[in-house]
């Protein structure tokens, strides 16, 4: 059931105990996954995972003949999953050897055990042994790994809202606004998205930019978005789609409307630093990044992860039930409705905000708990209830 936000001191001691990566990069989870480059190995992999405890497969639709800038993303998104401070060790399969190492060799570079196989040649009866004898040496590795006490400034936090209405900009979108401007000051790295759902609100998310220069990459990324997919594609309007049904049944009549709650989430005093492509890890050092994604909640969190954040906020109204099977998904709503009928989805019940029993500065307090708790090893309500959504974005359609 869902955690009620109480007037309370904030947390003093921001610290908590997590697994200290090769690379440095602290990771709140230790999965042992069993990544396929292909959707032809999906098979493999499950079988894998079926063989060997405590490992986790992650199936996918995507991985032949794309090209170009899709290619890209797709690597990007592999590598990046398997790179994220979340997973302890890697085994890949894939359908040949090539981009199968390709992937492997992105893994490798963050020091963290990682082994290929490709299926040609061999079939998958002596894949699934070789993979899953693997398997067995990495999950029994990672099972002793020591957590270790670790600060506020090595969490990297990610955020976007789903199935929203009007009790999300006004209580848990602000949540994490309040979030971020008490964490982003003390070094953590924080994220938001969802490019086509701050349309009407375009103006205000680029002056929330760290200077006129970045403002200016954002605004260029918004307006590809709109020219190159939106208008280009849609039939009169973005109707069911931007807002959804779920949208305006919860009252967003409007897509800017619902843009003006989602920046909510940024808080009052943040500036992001970067605008990153989707699945493209930060570099410019702690702060808040913009990445350009979807509004789908699953694609969007999953490019998230492969950025490598660790912990996601996820403000809900009508009750979206995201997860995903690497990083950790916390749900914040203030919707009473959804805390009566859907408490079992949420985390954080910020409903006490509408009904003036809790202010945000409060609320924000209650999520930062959270968080340290949920890096301390607390399940998540998706966790707990086997949400593990994983959904590659594809560009455009396969040569």
């Amino acid at each position: 059931m869902a955690i009620k936000a109480k007037s309370a001191k904030a947390r003093r001691n921001l610290s908590f105990s997590g697994w200290r990566r090769e690379n440095g990069r602290v990771g709140v989870r230790n999965h042992v996954i069993i990544l396929p480059l292909d959707d032809l190995s999906n098979a493999a992999c499950e079988a894998v995972a079926n063989n060997i405890k405590g490992t986790l497969a992650l199936p996918h639709a995507y991985g032949r003949l794309q090209f170009g800038a899709d290619l890209d993303l797709h690597f990007r998104t592999l590598i990046g999953t398997g790179s994220n401070p979340n997973v302890a060790a890697v085994v890949v399969i894939g359908i040949e050897d090539g981009w199968t190492k390709r992937v492997v060799d992105g893994i490798a570079k963050t020091g963290k055990p990682v082994v290929g196989f490709g299926i040609e040649g061999h079939g998958d009866i002596a894949t699934i042994a070789k993979a899953s004898y693997k398997a067995k040496e990495f999950v029994q590795w990672a099972s002793e790994l020591e957590r270790e006490e670790c600060g506020i400034e090595d969490l990297w936090v990610s955020t976007k809202c789903g199935e929203s209405d009007t009790t999300t900009g006004l209580s848990s979108c602000p949540t994490v606004g309040n979030m971020y401007d008490k964490l982003i000051p003390k070094g953590i790295y924080g994220c938001f998205g969802e490019t086509s759902e701050i349309t009407g609100a375009e103006h205000i998310a680029k002056s929330r930019a760290i200077n006129a220069k970045i403002g200016e990459k954002w605004m260029k990324v918004f307006q590809a978005y709109q020219d190159e997919v939106i208008e280009a594609h849609k039939v009169d309007d973005l109707s069911d789609s931007q807002p959804t049904k779920g949208n305006i049944a919860g009252g967003l009549t409007t897509i800017e409307e619902k843009a003006l709650g989602n920046l909510e989430k940024i808080g009052r005093k943040c500036k992001y630093i970067e605008v990153l492509e989707p699945a493209e890890a930060p570099k410019a050092g702690p702060g808040l990044y913009y990445m350009d994604t979807s509004s789908a909640a699953a694609e969007c969190v999953t490019l998230m992860a492969a950025g490598g954040y660790v912990i996601h906020t996820f403000p809900t109204g009508q009750g979206n039930i995201i997860g995903n099977p690497i990083v950790p998904v916390i749900k914040i709503s203030g919707n009473p409705r959804t805390i009566r009928t859907m408490g079992e989805h949420i985390d954080v019940d910020v409903s006490g905000v509408l009904r003036r029993e809790l202010t945000l500065d409060t609320a924000g307090d209650a999520l930062i708990d959270m968080i340290i708790r949920t890096a301390n090893g607390r399940l998540t309500a998706a966790e707990a209830l086997g949400h593990r959504e994983f959904v590659m974005t594809k560009l455009y359609r396969s040569a």
